[in-house]
């Protein structure tokens, strides 16, 4: 242990933002552990590198008695006054006993410790950055496929896409550049585990605010997102404006804006509806694209009777009921579909 120790600790300091301090501060506490280890002593001690010279000292330490009980840890009054005369009862003395060969050891226990602190800088300092971005989209490129977990690469660290997050058909190729959802960052003793989804809503609700400056600035407000990945979703927009139209906003020039938003979820259909504060007005939106004859709205149970033409049932439900489904999430209500000749005829 010398001044080439302390230069790398500072560089370090530099290069990985960890205080030197606190590098120091695990040597000593390391190489102390390692003392007692190697020479098998129980007593009080401590062990001190100087900040100048890098040298490392071991001392006992050994409280002022009156009548000595324990020498490991204990010192006669007449004793320590010979060493410092200012001592007291109740004081500690401290007693270099370093021993001879101790700056080997001090060299490898020295060596393990700032790996170590740094392993775990390194990962704090990844789980600070991606914590930070929980809820929001990311991008990484695949590095691997397992049967089961795609693992996507983000630079600094490797990122988990499960299969429960992943959008059902969707094909994952080593070497994709991805864009998924940052659901959550857990922390663990190998580091921080980080956890992607394609099929999350707010996968959909980011890359609409990314795609559409409106809704990003807040001009149109995205009300509601119902969403069955990799098949269809559908979202609700509103303007306080009356000169800014929600659904145009979205849908873009040509279509163009939804479009690449489509593109990017692989062909899963997106319906843009009108918000409204009249759920009757809303739930015939959502159901869009039917046209919808009557809504009946029951408050309390937060049901929805619904009535279509004839030949807009089929259409109103959806495919395996897929278009209702979405307009019940998306509204939040209990909607009930029913024909005009079914009404007709009760």
């Amino acid at each position: 242990m010398n001044t080439e120790f302390l230069q790398a600790v500072q560089e370090i300091e530099k290069q990985k933002g960890i205080p030197a301090e606190v590098l120091l501060e695990a040597t000593e506490q390391a190489l102390l552990s390692a003392y007692k280890k190697n020479y098998g002593i129980n007593q009080n001690a401590r062990v001190h590198i100087d900040r100048v010279t890098g040298e490392v000292k071991v001392y006992a330490l050994k409280t002022v008695v009156e009548e000595v009980k324990d020498p490991r840890l204990e010192i006669s009054l007449e004793e320590a006054r010979e060493k410092d005369p200012r001592l007291n009862l109740g004081d500690v003395l401290e007693i270099e006993v370093t021993p001879r060969n101790f700056g080997r050891i001090a060299a490898q226990n020295a060596k393990q410790v700032v790996i170590q602190r740094i392993r775990e800088a390194e990962r704090n300092q990844i789980y600070e950055e991606f914590s930070s971005r929980e809820g929001d989209i990311i991008t990484g490129i695949i590095r691997r496929v397992d049967q089961k977990n795609v693992y996507v690469d983000l630079g600094k660290t490797e990122a988990i896409l499960p299969p429960q997050e992943q959008i059902p058909g969707e094909n994952y190729k080593f070497g994709d550049r991805i864009k998924a959802y940052l659901v959550e960052v857990k922390k663990t003793s190998k580091g921080p585990n980080i956890i992607l989804s394609r099929t999350h809503p707010g996968l959909l609700k980011r890359l609409l605010e990314l795609e559409i400056p409106e809704l990003y600035d807040g001009t149109v407000e995205l009300k509601s997102i119902a969403r069955e990945a990799g098949s269809r979703s559908k979202i609700a927009v509103y303007s306080k404006d009356e000169n800014v139209d929600p659904i145009g906003a979205c849908v873009g020039n040509k279509g163009l804006r939804i479009k690449n938003i489509v593109e990017e979820l692989n062909g899963e259909k997106i319906d843009v509806v009108k918000w409204s504060p009249d759920p009757a007005k809303f739930i015939a939106n959502a159901l869009s694209p039917a046209k919808v004859t009557s809504v009946e709205v029951f408050e309390d149970e937060k049901v929805a009777r619904v009535v279509v033409p004839d030949y807009q049932l089929s259409l109103a439900i959806g495919k395996e009921g897929q278009n209702a489904r979405l307009a019940a999430k998306l509204t939040g209500w209990k909607i009930d579909i029913k024909s005009e000749s079914q009404v007709g005829g009760i």
